[in-house]
C-alpha cells in the first residue's frame, strides 16, 4: 500500500504528522479523499472532522476536530494548515459543551438585538462546539 505524509499544523504548533494511506475533509465544494500519488490541490476547509486512516476502507489513525483552514497536497505530502485543531482524545468535552452554552446564549442575544456580526461570529462559535462534542464521542 502507498503511504504519504500527513501534517497537521496550527498556530499553536503541529498537531498531527505522520503516514497514511488514505485522508477525508470536508471542502466547502463537499467531501475530499486522498490517497497516495493525489494531483497537486489546495483547497480550503469548513468546520468539520479530518479523518486520517491506514487505508481507503481501512483502520482510522486519527480523527481530528479542524476549525477552518487549508488543506494542500503535493508529491505525497498532506498539509493541512489550522485554524485551530484537537485530535479525539485530547478534546475536554466539558470544556466544549460550555463553549456550546456560551455559543447559544450569545447567538439568542444577538438575534434579540439583530446585530448580525454579532450573530455570525456566535453561529461560528457554536459549530465549532458542536464539532468537537461529535468528534469526542466516536
Amino acid at each position: 500500500m502507498n503511504k504519504m505524509e500527513v501534517q497537521v499544523v496550527t498556530p499553536n504548533g503541529l498537531v498531527f504528522d505522520g503516514e497514511a494511506g488514505f485522508v477525508l475533509a470536508a471542502t466547502p465544494q463537499g467531501q475530499l479523499g486522498i490517497m497516495a500519488n493525489h494531483q497537486p490541490i489546495i483547497a480550503p476547509l469548513k468546520i468539520s472532522s479530518l479523518v486520517i486512516k491506514e487505508e481507503k476502507g481501512g483502520e482510522v489513525i486519527s480523527e481530528i476536530a479542524v476549525n477552518g483552514g487549508i488543506l494542500e497536497v503535493r508529491d505525497n505530502l498532506v498539509s493541512i494548515l489550522a485554524n485551530s485543531a484537537e485530535c479525539a482524545e485530547d478534546i475536554d468535552v466539558e470544556r466544549a459543551e460550555r463553549a456550546k452554552e456560551r455559543a447559544e446564549q450569545r447567538l439568542e442575544q444577538a438575534k434579540e438585538h439583530h446585530e448580525t456580526d454579532r450573530m455570525k461570529r456566535a453561529e461560528v462559535a457554536l459549530a465549532r462546539a458542536i464539532n468537537r462534542i461529535h468528534i469526542s464521542k466516536k
